[in-house]
């Protein structure tokens, strides 16, 4: 038995997150999520790893609520945010609060609390500087009046919001009416000069708000620190006709609040990455603005921040242009002489060094690590010869790695917990499509699976859609379903990223085609195979992977049955609903709506389905699942009987976003599906679980 046979075993394995490394290259810091008792929640801590890899790993952190954020400033103090009450102000409303452990050891304290609350923290390398990103209500001018104008609204029991700008939702969080700012971190004045300190007592830190007058346009911003911590990098995004809007790139002044523009071009969107050790070149990540017939395209350049530095795009210098790949910049190497970055490619999200040469010309990419894993968090030693990273794959869950930057050779650092043992074995295939096109897959296949006892396959349709299947995913893990007895198949289909720009454009504009063709052709490659039963089969796929399963149910019966989770369902309904219309508006027009759209094909669907939708996703908001459930009862082959029966079924999640994320939601999720699958496939009677109540 493994962990996968057993659910409460699967989400007890403890999952990693997040890694910090100390300036001087002698700790590591990474977040650990562990069930708590009753079984109903997540719980995280901070944990230490020795980059050396000769000691076990030990948390340094504990409590209720927990903590998450790491970042060690210069002096190796860890900075980190936590709800948990503070000690010193028990009776205080919970609220992320910044802490800090200090180096030395001891007990983590609260060093600054506010109404607001405290989002993420950045620390400069090379000084002491730290900043915070946090919300203010709009207008108001001083933490003060802020503090009093929340509780106002929190007395008179106000929840509404007025909104002048586009969007006002995001992901399954209701925008405002706090507004992200950036602030520094600095020592506060002497409460009471001259009267002398207790010999336990801390200096007070107080915010200075960098950004006052930036609106609401730091949402979701990505930033940047400089080594020196004078300087933040920011993307803001601005308002355009029409609610449209851009990712714009700005230099805030740590000393003075001042922000310049530095890149804001019509048609293209800019994202901070790491500061050159020298301070003097940033990285600048760009990324297209799509059209109906244009997939968007992700570019790396360095733009030249010096003192001396020519204006906007003057100064910008393209990177690997020629290297056709998507890269997201990870770390520099301490000497300059190359970036560190990932990316997707064929299966795998490896990491790759990029040299910065004087002349672009001489601009080469390597592949440091060899293997068919997904690398994340990438942080690089101050000497330059290992770095650190998060390595995940379908063989085993996020755990924290030593790479030789040399020979490209990873370590594993012992961890808070082992490699869970998974039911099954794994493959990569491949099959041809229409077009020549090579279409890949894994295929995740139990033990037992052969010529003699060929077992039942589930087709996994990925979302995004721009993505792939290359990682550990907790949300939609095949050795579950391995464990029950299925085969698993993973395919990247067209717009699946890794395999080049044109793998992209192949589906653009035109999901009900290629990327529809694409696992047709990848199902029927594996159905050929002696150890999968071609005849017992099943389709399912979350976000643009429900719409692909939706967009099946309507082209063929091939399938037993269909699982669509947080679905596309009504184009022209979700293009003008979802949280960010402004983006998909750019590809799906009125045209390319009617033409891929699967509400269109309701009434050729002979396939049972099982629906599910959480009422708080706002990516597909819940109109998708209900007018699917609706139209799936009244006009598909299958609908409603006079007496109202019905094979599909309708997985409902009141307080649930575009992921099913509590435990025993997971629970249920997993239970339903696999009941579901059961009687259809299965032709077995295996009941609903009983948290159901049913």
């Amino acid at each position: 038995m493994t962990p996968f046979h057993d659910l409460d075993h699967y989400l007890s394995i403890p999952r990693v997150s997040g890694l910090a490394l100390s300036p001087d290259g002698t700790r590591l810091v990474t977040t650990v999520a562990t069930l708590n008792s009753k079984g109903t929640e997540f719980g995280t801590a901070l944990w230490e790893l020795d980059p050396a890899g000769q000691k076990q790993a030990r948390r340094i952190t504990r409590s209720a609520k927990g903590e998450a954020g790491a970042a060690f400033a210069a002096n190796g103090d860890v900075y980190f945010t936590s709800a948990r009450p503070d000690p010193e102000s028990p009776d205080a409303d919970p609220v992320n609060a910044l802490w800090l452990l200090p180096a030395g050891g001891g007990e983590a304290r609260v060093v600054l609390n506010r109404p607001g609350g405290v989002g993420s923290v950045m620390t400069a390398k090379a000084a002491d500087a730290t900043f915070v990103v946090a919300e203010v209500l709009a207008g108001s001018g001083n933490e003060e009046e802020d503090a009093e104008r929340r509780k106002s609204r929190k007395d008179n029991k106000v929840s509404a919001i007025l909104h002048s700008e586009y969007p006002v939702r995001f992901w399954d969080a209701d925008l405002g009416p706090g507004q992200p700012r950036i602030f520094a971190v600095e020592p506060g004045k002497e409460k009471e000069p001259g009267k002398p300190a207790t010999i336990d007592a801390t200096a007070e830190l107080v915010l200075r708000n960098l950004t006052p007058d930036a609106g609401p346009r730091l949402r979701e911003a990505e930033t940047a620190v400089s080594p020196d911590g004078r300087t933040v990098y920011a993307s803001y995004t601005k308002p355009l006709a029409k609610a449209d809007s851009r990712s714009v790139l700005v230099a805030v002044d740590a000393a003075s609040g001042n922000t310049t523009v530095l890149l804001d071009h019509e048609g293209m969107n800019y994202f901070p990455g790491p500061v050159s050790p020298d301070g003097k070149t940033l990285v600048v990540v760009s990324e297209s603005d799509t059209t109906p017939h244009q997939a968007p395209q992700v570019k790396l350049h360095l733009l030249d921040v010096s003192a001396d530095a020519a204006d906007g795009l003057d100064a910008l210098t393209p990177l690997a242009h020629d290297w056709d790949r998507w890269a997201k910049p990870a770390a520099w190497l301490p000497d300059g002489s190359a970036l560190l970055v990932t990316a997707d490619d064929d299966g795998a999200s490896p990491v790759f060094r990029i040299s910065v040469p004087a002349s672009a010309a001489e601009v080469s990419v390597t592949r440091v690590t060899q293997d068919a894993s997904a690398y994340t968090d990438v942080v690089v030693s101050p000497e330059g010869r290992s770095a650190y990273a998060l390595r995940s794959s379908y063989s085993f869950p996020p755990e924290p790695v030593r790479i030789d930057l040399r020979s490209g050779e990873t370590t594993r650092l012992p961890a808070p917990a082992e490699r869970p043992a998974y039911p099954g074995r794994l493959e990569r295939i491949a099959a041809t499509a229409a077009d020549g096109s090579r279409v890949p897959a894994y295929l995740a296949l139990p033990e037992d699976a052969s010529a003699a006892s060929p077992a039942p396959m589930l087709l996994w349709i990925h979302g995004g859609p721009l993505g792939s299947w290359n990682a550990w995913t907790w949300r939609w893990n095949p050795w579950l379903m391995t464990a029950k007895g299925y085969a698993v198949l993973l395919p990247d289909p067209a717009l699946s990223t890794g395999y080049g720009q044109n793998y992209i454009q192949r589906g653009w504009g035109e999901w009900g085609k290629g990327p529809f063709a694409d696992l047709m052709a990848v199902t029927d490659a594996a159905v050929e195979r002696p150890d999968i039963d071609a005849e017992r089969t099943a389709a399912m796929g979350g976000s643009f992977g429900g719409y692909m399963a939706n967009w099946v149910a309507g082209q063929t019966d091939r399938f037993k049955a269909i699982v669509t989770h947080a679905s596309l369902w009504a184009l022209d309904q979700f293009g003008p609903t979802t949280d960010a219309s402004q983006y998909w508006l750019k590809e799906m027009t009125e045209e390319m709506a009617l033409e891929n759209s699967p509400h269109l094909h309701v009434e050729k669907i002979s396939t049972p389905m099982l629906v599910i939708h959480g009422d708080k996703d706002y990516r597909v908001p819940i109109g998708e699942g209900l007018r699917l459930w609706y139209e799936l009862l009244s006009k598909s082959q299958l609908a409603a009987d006079q007496d109202g029966r019905t094979p599909h079924r309708f997985l409902y999640f009141p307080d649930e976003n575009h992921w099913i994320l509590q435990p025993q939601h997971a629970k249920v999720w997993y239970g339903v599906v696999e009941s579901f699958l059961a009687r259809h496939i299965l032709d077995q009677d295996v009941p609903v679980p009983a948290e159901l109540g049913l």
